[in-house]
């Protein structure tokens, strides 16, 4: 799906173990692995990846 504009955590090194993300259609977010930018990419809603990302925060504070 190309309208998907992905992009990179400024938190990424450089090893090239990351996600990308692209938010920028309404109703999805997708995510895909950098490596292998032209599979397959996982769709989520944005209510799904907003639970997601506060999960993650609220670990990693711990």
């Amino acid at each position: 799906m190309s309208q998907f504009r992905f992009r990179k955590s400024g938190y990424s090194s450089g090893s090239g173990e990351c996600v990308e993300v692209a938010d920028n259609v309404p109703g999805a977010v997708a995510v895909r692995d950098s490596k292998t930018p032209r599979r397959a990419h996982v769709l989520h809603s944005p209510a799904a990846w907003a639970a997601f990302l506060t999960h993650l925060r609220k670990a990693h504070t711990l």
